[in-house]
């Protein structure tokens, strides 16, 4: 009866990459893509295109040069290229950024080096009703007019 259960669980566990956790320890430098579910502590140096669904975490010693595609990234250290993070992005004291970023929500401490071309998901959303965006006016105000 509850050996189902169970099973239902370890399966479903087995299959979530977002919990896992990879570590690029400091002295090692990877040229090339990585490709991951899983998300990320960086400390050594990565060059090329790194595209992950989970969260990405560059310490001091990090450094990211090229593309980095992930939905949350903390950074510490450098990066340098084009950076898209689909939620947040949050930069600490000691953190370097140069490039083109794209992020869902960006946090900046004070101390920290942002020299990007930034552009955020969603942020135009709630500026104007979507009835008076392509216009100007009300779309209800059009065609309502007497008829003669």
């Amino acid at each position: 009866m509850f050996s189902d259960n169970k099973k239902g669980r370890d399966q479903g566990s087995s299959a979530d990459f977002s919990r896992n956790q990879n570590k690029i320890s400091e002295g090692t430098k990877i040229v090339g893509d990585i490709i991951s579910e899983g998300g990320f502590r960086i400390e050594g140096t990565i060059e090329g295109t790194f595209k992950t669904t989970g969260k990405v975490v560059v310490g001091r010693s990090g450094f990211i040069q090229g593309t980095l595609e992930c939905s949350d990234a903390d950074f510490e250290g450098k990066f340098s290229g084009n950076l898209n993070v689909s939620n947040t992005l949050s930069l600490k004291p000691t953190a370097h950024i140069e490039g083109e970023v794209t992020v869902g929500k960006l946090a900046v401490e004070p101390g920290a080096n942002f020299n990007a071309s930034c552009s955020m998901k969603g942020g135009v959303k709630s500026l104007s009703k979507p009835s008076e965006q392509k216009t100007g006016q009300p779309q209800t105000a059009q065609g309502q007019g007497k008829s003669a």
